[in-house]
């Protein structure tokens, strides 16, 4: 029998479905699904780090293509979405269980602890 105090989360997953639809997961967030998933953000956390490091070298150099700045835009954006898409994943998490989740000093929305991200 399941434990009766376990709480019972809707976790945004760092993927999508085949037509583009966010996934999620009900659950306590100690399953197989979850810690896939934690692996698969740290990993996307990672490749965005890479990203903007690869960005900044490239942007140091200053002999790019257009085509060049146009990918890296693309690549970034992407990137960016992902992060995104792990912030608001951690953040839903850190409120349901019942953390407050300050606002940021522009008063624009939610500020996640550094701990969210890593």
């Amino acid at each position: 029998m399941p434990n009766a105090t376990a709480r019972a989360l809707v976790r945004l997953l760092p993927w999508t479905s085949a037509d583009g639809k966010p996934c999620f997961l009900v659950g306590d967030g100690t399953g197989y699904v979850s810690r896939i998933a934690d692996q698969m953000e740290a990993e996307q956390l990672s490749s965005a780090v890479d990203l903007i490091d690869e960005a900044r070298q490239l942007l140091a150099d200053r002999t790019w293509t257009p085509g060049e700045l146009h990918l890296l835009a693309v690549e970034l954006t992407a990137a960016l979405d992902t992060v995104r898409r792990v912030a608001e994943s951690r953040g839903g998490r850190l409120t349901a269980l019942g953390h407050d989740v300050p606002d940021d000093a522009d008063g624009d929305g939610p500020r996640l602890p550094a701990e969210a991200f890593g």
